[in-house]
């Protein structure tokens, strides 16, 4: 591993909710909700399908890299000069499930956009919360 790989950062933001893996799991994978909470999207659960989020500020060039239904999603996360990874992890509890999402490969020159990730995820997580309080 290079000197430079070993520097990279990464975003990461967990949330225990009071919903089940497959709720959640449909917040992260439809087009429709992940506009509410995220951006508009021309997501599809599918790995290799490229696809881009639109938010008023430009736009993301994603790619899904894995996908392991109510369990792992992985996508690239194309940006401005970013080229992260952002990854989910649903973890079943005894109350609903657990959410980890890790948006890794901000290198050290890229102070503005790490902060701005972890302003933005904080963000979008309470935007999901709301959608998932209405979605049934």
């Amino acid at each position: 591993m290079t000197e430079a790989a070993t520097q990279l950062r990464s975003v990461v933001v967990e949330r225990d909710f009071s919903y089940p893996p497959e709720k959640l799991w449909r917040a992260l994978t439809q087009p429709h909700l992940i506009e509410e909470w995220l951006m508009k999207n021309d997501f599809a659960p599918t790995v290799g399908h490229g696809f881009t989020l639109t938010g008023d500020w430009g736009s993301v060039d994603c790619k899904v890299t894995a996908i392991e239904p109510n369990k792992v999603l992985s996508y690239s996360w194309d940006a401005m000069g970013l080229e992260s990874t952002v990854t989910w992890t649903l973890t079943p509890t005894a109350t609903g499930a657990h959410l980890r999402m890790e948006q890794a490969g901000f290198r050290p020159d890229q102070e503005r956009a790490y902060q701005g990730a972890k302003y933005g995820w904080a963000q979008f997580f309470a935007k999901l919360e709301e959608t998932l309080a209405r979605e049934d």
